[in-house]
């Protein structure tokens, strides 16, 4: 049998904020403002669609200099339009208290390419919209932990 290894707690959802984000709003930091407007700091980013005027993502890909022989791209931007098919993440601290978001999507380019990968603060200006919905998590901490055995800061979940 295969050795499964997790960090994992049980929480419940607290306040559910459905937004949509309007035109020239970066993705990313557009959320995160919704988040601390609403005093969110451990949530997930349950969905999103809509478009952008451009996409800029890092693509997570083989990199043999690494400890896990894998690793993230250098930012690639796509011009738009851009429709955003389906979007999810993790609202997170960071070690340092700073709020912060690790949002991934699939995307669909002008030609009907479908794109995917983790968005890029202030590469992902809204088109037309963005409509989304986080959901807070009560009675757990979402934070980013240092990781040996990755040697990269990951979401951890810990119990309140």
């Amino acid at each position: 049998m295969d050795e499964v290894r997790s960090k994992q707690v049980c929480a419940e959802f607290g306040r559910i904020v459905s937004v949509r984000l309007l035109p020239g709003t970066d993705i990313v930091n557009g959320l995160k403002k919704v988040c601390e407007d609403n005093g969110i700091h451990s949530a997930h980013l349950l969905m999103a669609i809509g478009s952008l005027s451009q996409l800029t993502i890092q693509i997570f890909r083989p990199r043999p200099e690494t400890r896990l022989g894998a690793g993230y791209t250098d930012p690639e931007t796509v011009p738009g339009p851009i429709e955003i098919l389906g979007l999810s993440g993790i609202i997170f601290e960071t070690e340092n208290g700073e709020l912060a978001l690790h949002l991934h999507g699939s995307f669909c380019d002008k030609e009907g390419k479908v794109l995917g990968g983790h968005l890029v603060p202030s590469g992902n200006p809204i088109c037309a919209t963005m409509d989304a919905c986080i959901a807070e998590v009560a009675g757990a901490k979402f934070i980013a932990r240092y990781d040996e055995e990755t040697d990269l800061s990951l979401f951890s979940p810990e119990k309140l």
